[in-house]
């Protein structure tokens, strides 16, 4: 036997095809939850990252399952050299847009932190798939093509999570290990089973300046009997494990790697059940994912026959009337009673359209313009909160035996509010009846309650929620663009769709947000939205305009999916995010989404009336 370290990472992947690391913390708390319980079937991310609340990790199935939506993504345990720079703590982050810090993938911050360490004056991410050039010197990330300057920083934090036990000395039966200081990732065999196949994945890459992602590795021949049990120099491979054992774990007596004449091997569990047949190691390396699939099905098969339940919970083809979060939340109920649980690969999410050149962006038909821009709030309409209120009102001389519906005191005696920010009011003119709707208040009462809003000029009746004026919002200053692409979206065949991209960087607070002063954090900018290119649907971009100028489309608070506060939210009128596609309840077909913000829309006191004139 053979001991050796490794630094675990756990990651998840993205709509892009590319594997995003998850914090250190988190990574420390889904190994301790496979510590305390080797058999744990989840682990809630919430409790380490508040950010995180809706996510659980499904250890069975290696997937990320969002509670709120039902959206599964693939997750993976990979290992790293301990000298790497995960195993350090140090992170390497390029500055965004919007001037905030994005993480680089593990394996370039790897890359990086081993040029550095070598006191490279730079280092060229060509071998890494991407067209830049790291300059250590002035801190900044060179764009080949554009030439385009971006700062870079590298930041200290809590260190990856370090596993150590026994490895095998048979470079036959678990795959060469990294060589310490190369940064590389460390190789551990799965078991037989049905998830462990699905999600096996193969890397291999020579471990020059940086590692080489995404090629081949180079055909080396097999090493001698002498050496089989050191690390070979040249290469290193990652398996990514849907249920990996740990390291700190002996093997099994009753899991062994058996090979025969044919090169296979055969991997058993306790009683035998996983038996299938598999491939040799080396025939799975150059293997599709459809190819692995089918051996994966197999395995299904002989795990079906030796009398071991499989329990599907989604149906891969999409015909289960089963909705994603019903099922994912059953297969984490499942799973913590013990039961073995077989989540199916989810429908593909498709969030964007295919790619459009610039010459077949078209104007919105009717609208000569295809950006509108927000800067600084818009200033108040009446000299103070008193006469602003008292223009909506009319004067009522005796009150009826009725409660004021905002403080629950009788209309007849005083108002109940006791705050600050309202003056002295005469006994003639303590309670009013609003023109439109005919509902009565304290004007005290009133005064308060406008003082709490937004102080735009607007006042909205707490019963029956009729505005009076124009309303508007503390959404933050930003940009929104519009137009047509040439693409239909599913349900309305006939006609192209108008994409809406609303752009708002993060900031401070003004006077009208809950924390003046306070910065804000704006996540998940640009944000693309989706309408069809009908008639109705260009009705509903005008009064969404209208509502971008009035502030409206969004607010600064809480989010109720992430719980993150002091952030930018969307403010109650629902945009379709998903093109191609249903999954989250946020794409089409749906029949009544233009319905319902239209009518959202006339709730924030937008009319179709209001519609922008044609230019």
């Amino acid at each position: 036997m053979l001991l050796a370290s490794a630094v675990v990472v756990w990651e998840w992947l993205n709509e892009h095809g590319r594997w995003r690391p998850y914090s250190p913390a988190v990574c420390h708390h889904i190994e301790a939850a496979i510590r305390s319980d080797p058999r744990a079937a989840s682990v809630v991310l919430g409790q380490v990252d508040p950010r995180l609340s809706p996510y659980v990790v499904d250890l069975h199935s290696m997937h990320q399952f969002r509670q709120d939506t039902g959206t599964l993504r693939p997750v993976r345990r990979s290992f790293y050299d301990p000298t790497s720079a995960p195993g350090q703590g140090c992170f390497w982050e390029w500055e965004n847009d919007a001037g905030s810090w994005t993480a680089y993938d593990t394996e370039v911050g790897i890359a990086i932190q081993a040029a550095r360490d070598r006191q490279q004056p730079c280092l060229d991410l060509a071998p890494l798939g991407f067209c830049y050039l790291i300059d250590f010197e002035n801190m900044t990330q060179i764009n080949g093509q554009t030439q385009r300057c971006r700062r870079i920083q590298r930041r200290s934090d809590l260190a990856y999570p370090l596993v150590s036990g026994p490895l095998p000395k048979s470079h036959h039966a678990w795959g060469p290990v990294s060589v310490p200081g190369h940064g590389g990732l460390l190789g551990v065999d799965p078991c037989a089973c049905q998830q462990c196949m699905l999600m096996l994945s193969v890397k291999a890459g020579t471990m020059t300046t940086a590692q080489t992602l995404g090629r081949r590795p180079p055909q080396t021949k097999p090493p001698s009997p002498k050496l089989s049990s050191y690390p070979l120099p040249g290469s290193a491979y990652s398996l990514t494990l849907p249920r990996p054992p740990t390291l700190s774990r002996s093997l099994s007596p009753h899991r062994t790697s058996l090979f025969g004449a044919t090169g296979g091997y055969s991997v058993a569990g306790p009683g035998g059940a996983c038996a299938a047949p598999l491939p040799a190691r080396s025939s799975l390396v150059g293997l599709s994912r459809p190819a692995l699939q089918r051996i994966a099905m197999a395995q299904s098969r002989a795990l079906i026959a030796s009398g071991v339940p499989t329990v599907p919970v989604k149906n891969l083809n999409g015909s289960s009337p089963v909705h994603p979060a019903l099922a994912g939340i059953t297969g984490i109920l499942m799973s913590a009673a013990g039961l073995p649980v077989c989540l199916t690969r989810p429908p593909k999410l498709v969030l964007h359209p295919p790619p459009v050149s610039k010459s077949e962006i078209k104007p919105v038909p009717g609208l000569g313009h295809c950006c509108r821009k927000t800067t600084k709030k818009q200033a108040r309409k009446g000299k103070t909160p008193e006469e602003v209120v008292k223009r909506y009102l009319q004067k009522v001389r005796n009150p009826p035996e009725e409660d004021c519906t905002i403080c629950m005191e009788a209309l007849s005696g005083p108002s109940g509010y006791k705050g600050p920010g309202v003056g002295g009011i005469s006994r003639a003119e303590s309670v009013g009846r609003l023109a439109q709707c005919g509902h009565q208040y304290h004007l005290q009462c009133l005064v308060a309650m406008y003082n709490n809003g937004n102080k735009d000029g607007s006042l909205q009746c707490p019963t029956c929620k009729t505005i009076y004026g124009v309303k508007t919002g503390n959404q933050p200053p930003g940009k929104m663009e519009y137009h047509v692409i040439p693409h239909s979206l599913p349900g309305h065949p006939d006609c192209k769709t108008i994409r809406i991209i609303y752009n708002i960087p993060p900031g401070i607070q003004g006077p009208e947000h809950p924390n003046p002063g306070k910065p804000f954090t704006a996540r998940g900018f640009p944000r693309h939205c989706y309408l069809p290119d009908s008639e109705k649907g260009r009705k509903v971009l005008r009064l969404l305009l209208v509502a971008w100028d009035r502030r409206l489309i969004f607010s600064v608070g809480t989010s109720s999916t992430t719980g993150e506060s002091d952030t930018v939210i969307w403010n109650e009128v629902h945009h379709k995010t998903e093109f191609g596609s249903n999954l989250t309840g946020h794409g089409y077909p749906d029949p009544g989404h233009l319905d319902n913000v239209l009518e959202e829309l006339r709730a924030q006191g937008i009319n179709e009336e209001e519609c922008l004139p044609r230019e």
